[in-house]
């Protein structure tokens, strides 16, 4: 992690700066004249590149190790090509050798000044002068210190951009992923819970009131053989609310994922689903928990509104992967224009999401709809089981 620099280190890596540029400007003057005629035969242009860039690649690091020590920037590693570390240290030469000239004026200011105010001692220099004098060098001040922000500035952002992103940046940005992916799961939960609400208000609750009204019938008619039919139909009724019951049940979480694993899990949704489905399932290893979990739901979401809202004839899912994650493919021939914004594919991407995982949707007008959910083992830490 990046450390916070206090402002005279800053301003003595600033100066360091300057020294380092007027290096990088004398490694261009001499070895690069050296090279100049080598680098414009094409026979040769190669090998001397590689020997400046050599060279030019020691410069970059003593860079590197400067924005390290007075800046507290941490870098991650990786190696530049030859082209962008001799871009990188021209531009850097231009940036530093300009910050060496805004502090020479700065020096010749400050030495401006202690003249103008020897002569204020001495009584040689009226108010008038010292007054145009002062408003003067304050303005001039001002610029040259804005300058030198700047500069500093730009030398940062030079730095960003070739050597990546600091940890610290890094791991900001790690944050706020985080916590989007923390809000998608409240709301994907708010979601779930609101729709199995509906599905036992809708569904179960009203079945079992029309189970209690046959049954209360069935009690007060005093003919047998109406009594009996009344019976029947209540006993089938409630064959229909367990058969409803134990799908509201499979979609909060089903059992059989932990008592049978994903691809036992996965055939039950295969066998309940009322379109033909093809299964095609491919593990080297098994997963973990929270992957097994959020695959199962990719595929049962994706199998469900695919039945419900697509009219499609063919569904076709493939789960493969090995030890790293995961790949979930579910493909239906329906009419497509599936709204990726919707309740349910919401729901979908924040699960994934907040896996580090990867959820595409392509469902063109007039089908078909395609949708893949890339998971990451590595994401899930601790692990439950091995992958």
């Amino acid at each position: 992690m990046a450390r916070t620099s206090s402002w005279p280190r800053r301003v003595t890596g600033a100066l360091l700066g300057c020294c380092t540029a007027l290096l990088d400007l004398l490694y261009f003057a001499v070895p690069g004249t050296l090279l100049g005629p080598f680098i414009l035969w094409p026979r040769t242009r190669p090998r001397a590149l590689a020997v400046l860039s050599a060279g030019a690649r020691r410069l970059t690091e003593l860079e590197r190790i400067r924005r390290s020590v007075f800046f507290g920037d941490v870098f991650p590693t990786h190696r530049a090509s030859d082209r962008n570390v001799l871009r990188y240290l021209a531009t850097r030469t231009c940036t530093g050798m300009l910050s060496g000239l805004v502090v020479a004026l700065l020096g010749f200011g400050v030495v401006l000044a202690g003249l103008l105010a020897a002569g204020v001692a001495r009584a040689t220099t009226s108010w008038q002068e010292l007054l145009t004098q002062g408003v003067l060098g304050g303005v001039l001040l001002f610029l040259d210190l804005q300058g030198l922000f700047s500069l500093d500035a730009l030398d940062a952002r030079l730095a960003r951009e070739h050597f990546g992103p600091s940890e610290r940046e890094l791991l900001e940005r790690r944050i706020a992923e985080l916590a989007a992916s923390r809000a998608g799961v409240l709301r994907a939960v708010d979601v779930e819970r609101k729709r199995i609400e509906r599905d036992l208000h809708d569904g179960v609750q009203q079945r079992l009131v029309a189970l209690a009204m046959l049954l209360g019938r069935a009690r007060r008619n005093r003919t047998p053989e109406q009594a009996d039919l009344l019976l029947q139909q209540a006993h089938k009724e409630s064959q229909e609310v367990l058969t409803e019951l134990r799908e509201v049940a499979w979609r909060v979480y089903p059992s059989a994922l932990d008592n049978l694993g994903l691809e036992e899990a996965l055939g039950g949704v295969a066998q309940r689903c009322s379109i033909p489905l093809q299964m095609e399932f491919d593990l080297a290893l098994p997963l973990p928990r929270p992957v097994e979990t959020a695959a199962y739901f990719v595929v049962s979401e994706a199998v469900t509104n695919a039945a419900k809202h697509s009219r499609a004839t063919h569904i076709s899912v493939s789960v493969k992967g090995d030890g790293s994650g995961v790949s979930v493919r579910v493909r239906d021939n329906g009419t497509g224009g599936a709204d990726p914004t919707g309740s349910g594919l919401a729901g979908l991407r924040s699960r994934v999401d907040a896996l580090d995982g990867r959820l595409y949707i392509d469902s063109p007008s007039g089908g078909p709809t395609t949708i893949i959910a890339e998971l990451l083992c590595a994401s899930c830490l601790p692990r439950t089981r091995p992958c």
